[in-house]
């Protein structure tokens, strides 16, 4: 064979090996730089902006969503937290195997820390910055049915700096009589504008009440039935909550006027988990499990209006930031 010819097709190989090769060097630092915007990408745009922990970095930061939609991540980790009137709430692990409620200031300067009897599941900050309240599933036990799981509820104050461990506690009527049943549970506390009264949810056997409380008298009363995670809006005259609902029997958010007792379902909730947060007065935002097991937080309508609007992909535990 002519040398020429073979010293050629040489080159052309060699040549043809470097291109590929350059063409596969390009292709994955272009995925890379895909991905890497892909975790960064801006999250809807909310007016007041978000507080939020970032489930898709596997680290559970909390982190921001401003305005224009950027999210910006910052070095706090936490199962669940809740941000209000200055006053960080931080559900997290503390040694290996427990977990504790880490209360922080405007500044993040630690004002104290709670052992937690379970795994974190809900927590909230009343507009004042001043009650701080959170529901942890007790070890071991099943969130599957009402009656089949045990939680405790925990409320602190930072004015007196007194804890109230668990609202088994308060005395209770259930319809107008007195409580004496034997198994009940408490979650999903929320405060109202006078860092006094406040509402939350019982269970006991198959059945839910939305309960109304006060904490200087520890008791409370049930308000309606079948109502879970209420959150109160700005102008304390409605209550969110989950409930059972649709022809699957999954969880659906409705919104509570408290003066006529008007209900109103929240289209497109359908299988939310949550204790919903008011953005303002007239959304809500929460997060949904979507398929495969990843939350995202969606905002909805509080009048029932329109469809939700995702918010930010890979996330959970929404807060406004006020």
């Amino acid at each position: 064979m002519n040398t020429w010819l073979v010293r050629n097709r040489v080159v052309i190989g060699v040549v043809a090996m470097v291109l590929v090769i350059a063409a596969g060097v390009v292709y994955v630092v272009a995925t890379v730089r895909d991905q890497n915007a892909d975790a960064t990408k801006p999250g809807a745009p909310v007016q007041s902006g978000l507080t939020f922990v970032d489930n898709g970095s596997g680290q559970n930061l909390v982190s921001k969503l401003d305005a224009t939609g950027a999210r910006t991540a910052g070095s706090m980790k936490c199962l669940r937290v809740y941000t209000a009137g200055g006053t960080t709430v931080c559900l997290r692990m503390g040694v290996p195997g427990a977990y504790e409620a880490a209360v922080s200031d405007s500044t993040g300067k630690e004002l104290r820390t709670v052992p937690l009897p379970g795994t974190p599941s809900r927590a909230r900050v009343s507009a004042s910055g001043k009650i701080v309240s959170w529901t942890v599933f007790v070890t071991g036990d099943s969130y599957l049915s009402p009656g089949g799981f045990s939680t405790r509820t925990g409320v602190l104050d930072l004015r007196t700096g007194a804890l109230t461990e668990s609202l088994e506690t308060f005395a209770t009527s259930i319809e107008g009589v007195p409580d004496k049943r034997p198994n009940e549970n408490y979650w999903g506390v929320t405060v109202a504008a006078d860092d006094n009264t406040f509402y939350a949810t019982l269970g006991s056997g198959n059945t839910t009440w939305l309960v109304k409380g006060d904490l200087t008298a520890k008791t409370m009363a049930t308000v309606r039935q079948s109502a879970e995670c209420p959150s109160l809006s700005p102008d304390q005259t409605r209550v969110a909550y989950k409930k059972r609902g649709g022809r699957l029997g999954t969880w659906q958010l409705y919104v509570l006027d408290l003066a006529s007792g008007k209900e109103t379902e929240l289209p497109g909730s359908d299988g939310v988990d949550d204790q919903a947060a008011w953005l303002d007065a007239k959304n809500l935002a929460y997060a949904k499990v979507q398929t495969g097991g990843a939350p995202t937080i969606f905002e909805s309508a509080a009048d029932g209006t329109g469809q939700p609007r995702q918010l930010v992909a890979g996330a959970s535990s929404p807060s406004p930031v006020t």
